[in-house]
């Protein structure tokens, strides 16, 4: 947590890229500024599969829209803005959040990487806060443990390993993904 004044939301999204990383892994927790320890590379990692995979998903079967880096905003007055890894949302106007750096728009649901020691121990608290707020379901992925888990609003649970597939979801039917997809490195990453 940063030492300082608490902050509105407008306030911390006009001083956001003069934290350190440039606001990259901050987020505001009640007006306070919470800086995260930068993940390593198997969060891009995992960001980029995912998001190839959401790309597949939606072109195929036209279903919601995911966005990438977008505030919620969860609480006013005091302000709260938490940065999941990753936001779907399958109602409301077509990619009409895909732009705007912040919404008070719930999710239906939301993903979240488990990839840093300080965002671990913080987990079981950002669930019940997404859960509480409106999301139907939360997923954590894990990369260092190369598994997911689907957490809904009625608490039900579904670890999925990484031999599993992830298929029969209500909120996205016809989603088929081999969970070690979210880890592939690409072709890329090693080539000399």
């Amino acid at each position: 947590m940063l030492d300082g004044p608490l902050m509105t939301a407008e306030q911390f999204l006009e001083n956001r890229f003069s934290l350190p990383e440039s606001g990259q892994w901050a987020e505001l927790h009640s007006g306070s500024v919470i800086l995260f320890q930068p993940p390593d590379l198997d969060y891009g990692n995992t960001v980029l599969n995912l998001s190839k995979i959401f790309a597949r998903y939606v072109q195929e079967h036209r279903h919601g829209y995911p966005c990438f880096d977008l505030g919620l905003l969860m609480e006013k007055s005091p302000d709260t803005i938490r940065y999941p890894a990753a936001s779907y949302f399958l109602s409301g106007d077509r990619f009409a959040e895909l732009d705007n750096a912040v919404t008070e728009t719930v999710p239906d649901f939301v993903i979240e990487l488990a990839s840093t020691a300080d965002r671990r121990q913080q987990m079981p608290r950002r669930i019940e806060d997404y859960l509480a707020w409106g999301t139907k379901a939360v997923w954590i992925i894990d990369p260092a443990q190369q598994c997911l888990n689907v957490i809904d609003n009625q608490g039900n649970q579904q670890l999925f390993e990484p031999d599993q597939q992830l298929a029969q979801l209500d909120l996205l039917p016809g989603l088929q993904v081999q969970i070690e997809e979210l880890f592939v490195e690409p072709s890329w990453w090693n080539a000399t």
